[in-house]
């Protein structure tokens, strides 16, 4: 391929399309390209703005104008629907900054001969990072005690430190983590690192890992002071945390949740958390987002550590994820095999 390259860098405020116009650049090397950079707006709902893909911004308007001759699209949460993929007779690759073309509707790729990659792996790291914050968060009460003095100039949080009211240390603790891939393996070697008792439950892997296998989900939990959830939501993980689950956990026991919402179900957690059977809980990810206002998590402020869906968040994972996608680009022009490629 030696003609000029006319690639879309269509970014939003996290992955800056400017961020993924100079990675381009730099992997095509000396290949002529003419990058065209878009910022698109972040999704107004949870979901698409059409039923065929999900996660999107709602942009297929700009998205289409700014494909005219392109034959790459670099994107984070634009839209590739059916009818932007009919509008764009040049196109030949997508590649999501994503862990998932979640945004990207596969059988019309396939039916218009466009390639779809995605970026898996791109925010492991900040994910795993984060969750352990988010659970030494919970154990120790440290946003409740900084809410009393700093916001409420209250020494009231002094009172965690009783016996009856102080939280948990991570060493020795059994700590159960759920699914144990690129998060949930972080996760496992850092809390081995901090002398947690950890166990591991996952189906799907095998081979060694941090930590003991267990081999059952209803042993996980009757074992474990904290559990912490990592498996990717599918229709046989979905809600796979309930009442009855919740029930096997010992009395005082944690929830974590950084994956995502409908793992867990949230009413049975907030009667958990109601009646005292749970001590605490810290989630990231929500059934439905932004948190709707008649939330009961909001009246659990005491118990709970809510935080809007920031696992991912860092800057390293938008420089991570543009050059993951430039990495596609550069080897489709160069005739390699594609990395991670769907269709």
């Amino acid at each position: 391929m030696s003609r000029t390259l006319h690639v879309v860098a269509a970014g939003d405020h996290f992955v800056l399309p400017d961020l993924i116009a100079r990675a381009v650049t730099d992997e095509v090397g000396e290949h002529p390209v003419k990058v065209s950079e878009l910022r698109l707006g972040w999704p107004l709902e949870p979901f698409g703005p059409v039923a065929e893909v999900t996660e999107a911004s709602d942009a297929e308007d700009e998205l289409i104008e700014a494909l005219a001759g392109a034959e790459v699209l670099v994107t984070q949460m634009g839209p590739v629907t059916e009818r932007v993929l009919a509008a764009a007779p040049d196109l030949r690759l997508v590649v999501v900054c994503r862990g998932g073309p979640v945004n990207v509707n596969l059988d019309a790729a396939k039916a218009h001969d466009v390639r779809v990659c995605f970026a898996p792996g791109r925010n492991a790291a900040a994910t795993a990072e984060f969750t352990v914050g988010l659970l030494l968060a919970a154990l120790r009460r440290i946003p409740q005690a900084h809410d009393l003095l700093a916001r409420r100039g209250s020494w009231e949080g002094a009172t965690y430190y009783t016996y009856e009211h102080s939280g948990l240390e991570l060493e020795d603790l059994p700590v159960g983590l759920v699914g144990y891939g690129a998060v949930g393996s972080r996760v496992a070697r850092v809390l081995c690192a901090f002398g947690a008792q950890v166990m591991v439950y996952d189906p799907y892997v095998r081979g060694e890992i941090h930590g003991l296998r267990v081999t059952s989900l209803d042993d996980l939990l009757a074992r474990s002071r904290v559990v912490t959830l990592h498996a990717r939501l599918t229709s046989d993980t979905r809600g796979m945390v309930g009442a009855r689950e919740l029930a096997l956990l010992p009395p005082g026991a944690v929830v974590v949740n950084v994956a995502r919402g409908p793992l867990l179900d949230e009413d049975a957690l907030c009667d958990a958390l109601e009646s005292g059977r749970l001590s605490a809980a810290a989630l990231d990810t929500y059934a439905h987002e932004p948190l709707p206002a008649h939330s009961r998590l909001r009246a659990l402020t005491d118990r709970v550590v809510l935080t809007p869906h920031l696992g991912g968040a860092s800057r390293a994972v938008a420089e991570k994820a543009a050059a993951i996608a430039a990495a596609e680009v550069g080897r489709w022009v160069r005739g390699e095999p594609l990395a991670h490629c769907l269709t």
